[in-house]
């Protein structure tokens, strides 16, 4: 039986994510996806959909409000995989009670002003480049190892080396406990 993989998008949601495609290409032939777009989760009313409104109505609540719908609508414990604002969402949901057996953001620089980590093992993937990505000091603060990947920015989800990268990445580690799992169960 497949593991539970649960994506969330980006701040612009399914409006300009047309490269979650890729990730649910790769990834739909060895996890059970579910997918959110963040703006439906956090319910966003947005006049102009312009990226200072957007981000501004994900910061003035709705990235709290996106936390709690995720809390309401998943009930068993899966995997997490959340870009940008979509990380930021599941890593509040982990720390106000959503069971996660693991998350995975990437570009999730709001993450940066947490400060307690969540009770999972978790990557936060980020650019070298990117301008808002948490300072040297968040790590050892939270006790997460540093990801970063040089030569690029913020939206670096959108290019295939790095959806190569995650998606390697979410597998090697589901295909690891598995095999981690048929091991001990051998030995017995």
């Amino acid at each position: 039986m497949a593991e539970r993989l649960v994506i969330i998008s980006d701040m612009w949601g399914v409006k300009k994510g047309q490269w979650i495609t890729s990730y649910l290409a790769y990834l739909q032939q060895y996890f059970d996806i579910t997918f959110y777009d963040s703006q439906q989760l956090a319910h966003l009313e947005v006049q102009v959909h312009s990226e200072e409104n957007i981000l501004k109505a994900f910061v003035d609540g709705g990235i709290d409000t996106a936390a709690v719908h995720l809390l309401k609508k998943e009930k068993k414990p899966a995997h997490y995989l959340g870009f940008g604002t979509g990380g930021t969402i599941a890593w509040k949901a982990n720390l106000a009670g959503l069971s996660m057996k693991s998350l995975y953001t990437v570009s999730s620089t709001r993450i940066r002003g947490e400060k307690k980590r969540p009770g999972c093992k978790t990557t936060a993937l980020f650019g070298d480049l990117d301008i808002y990505r948490p300072k040297s000091t968040w790590y050892e603060e939270t006790g997460l190892k540093a990801e970063l990947i040089k030569g690029f920015g913020h939206k670096m989800y959108t290019d295939d080396k790095v959806i190569q990268k995650v998606c390697l990445d979410l597998l090697r580690s589901v295909t690891q406990k598995s095999w981690d799992r048929e091991k001990r169960e051998k030995a017995v």
